[in-house]
């Protein structure tokens, strides 16, 4: 699952015509670190609605407001696997798409793929997609492992032994067990989306032998810290490594950091923008959503924060760099291994819930 703005971002507008006040704003919702800044007053300019732009880090944090109801927020982006239990619970309304023209950009076969999470496509649109694997200083790693270690495994996070000699340097993992407990189960050979209690065990008993060598749990922190040196791996999304690795180039601080999809598998995640039943402007909403999958905005959010969109037509105007990047658009090859997460049931989360405390905790 992004670039943070502000806690609150207002982007300041001419108003249009004989619209009321609140037919002109649009309460926005979206991970941080995600989005390019310019993006925001490019559709104030082309629409007359103001952006009234918020964010969060973790997708708990976004089902509580969205499950509490009266949120406020027009638009919001989920991962899939929450956004299909979200769907269950009435939390977001169908999309029109007659107020959505740019629908004929997006990609068929990402679109199918994510219509797992929601059938026929009906409740809500693919924003960015990316995988789940490791973030790392790349001379930190020839220091303890030698020149020739290669970082293609779950290994370098998951074996004790080579855990233990990063702890000096700093490991940090995503706060999110959906993000952990899948590749931890991969790689002791189990089905990442295994859910018998046993398989899981296995995992957090695993997990629980590299927890001393890990500095903290967090899911936007490690950003920073991998561009600055305070830490030398993690567990993170593909674009947030990136963009780590962008920020230590551009500061010249000499940090090189790279990012790894290792050779066990990964997790394949799309994020989604829905509009929430009870939003307070769903026209607007509508018309941020069809201004975010137009060709030439996709390609600007792409080439900022570093993640694949789901626009076919934006690939022009993407960055060769980035659109060439296999880090970033795998090939089938390495595509051959993901796995894409499935909501469970309450009784499952709330097993895993506290098994995963256990790993945070390390009690």
């Amino acid at each position: 699952m992004r670039k943070l703005l502000s806690t609150t971002l207002l982007v300041a507008t001419a108003a249009t015509g004989g619209l009321a006040q609140a037919q002109n704003v649009v309460n926005v919702y979206n991970w941080s670190d995600y989005i390019a800044e310019e993006n925001l007053a490019a559709f104030t300019e082309q629409t007359g609605i103001t952006v009234n732009y918020d964010v969060y880090d973790s997708n708990d944090t976004l089902e509580a407001r969205m499950l509490a109801g009266s949120s406020g927020f027009d638009v919001v982006v989920p991962t899939g696997n929450y956004l299909q239990r979200q769907i269950s619970a009435g939390v977001y309304q169908p999309l029109n798409r007659d107020l959505i023209p740019n629908w004929s950009n997006l990609d068929p076969r990402l679109m199918e793929l994510a219509s797992a999470f929601d059938e026929g496509n009906e409740h809500a649109v693919v924003y960015m997609w990316g995988t789940t694997g490791i973030g790392y200083n790349v001379e930190a790693v020839r220091e303890r492992m030698g020149e020739d270690y290669a970082v293609d495994s779950w290994a370098l996070v998951f074996d004790p032994e080579i855990a233990a000699k990063f702890a000096d340097c700093g490991i940090a993992f995503l706060d999110d067990h959906t993000e952990i407990l899948p590749p931890a189960l991969r790689y002791l050979g189990l089905d990442p989306l295994s859910t018998a209690e046993a398989d899981l065990e296995q995992a957090v008993a695993m997990l629980e032998t590299i927890r001393p060598s890990l500095r903290y749990f967090h899911s936007s922190q490690y950003i920073s810290d991998l561009a600055n040196g305070e830490i030398c791996v993690a567990v993170g999304w593909s674009g947030d490594i990136l963009q780590a690795a962008a920020r230590a180039e551009e500061a010249g601080n000499g940090i090189e950091v790279a990012y790894a999809i290792p050779k066990e598998g990964a997790n394949l995640w799309f994020d989604m923008m829905a509009i929430p039943s009870d939003a307070p402007n769903p026209e607007a909403a509508h018309a941020f959503i069809n201004f975010m999958i137009d060709a030439h905005v996709a390609a600007a959010n792409t080439n900022y924060i570093q993640y694949p969109n789901a626009v076919a037509a934006s690939n022009e105007f993407i960055d060769e760099a980035v659109l060439s990047d296999p880090t970033i658009y795998p090939p089938a090859e390495t595509q051959a291994n993901f796995w894409t997460l499935r909501p469970h049931d309450s009784r499952t989360d709330r097993m895993i819930t506290r098994l995963w405390t256990r790993v945070r905790t390390g009690q």
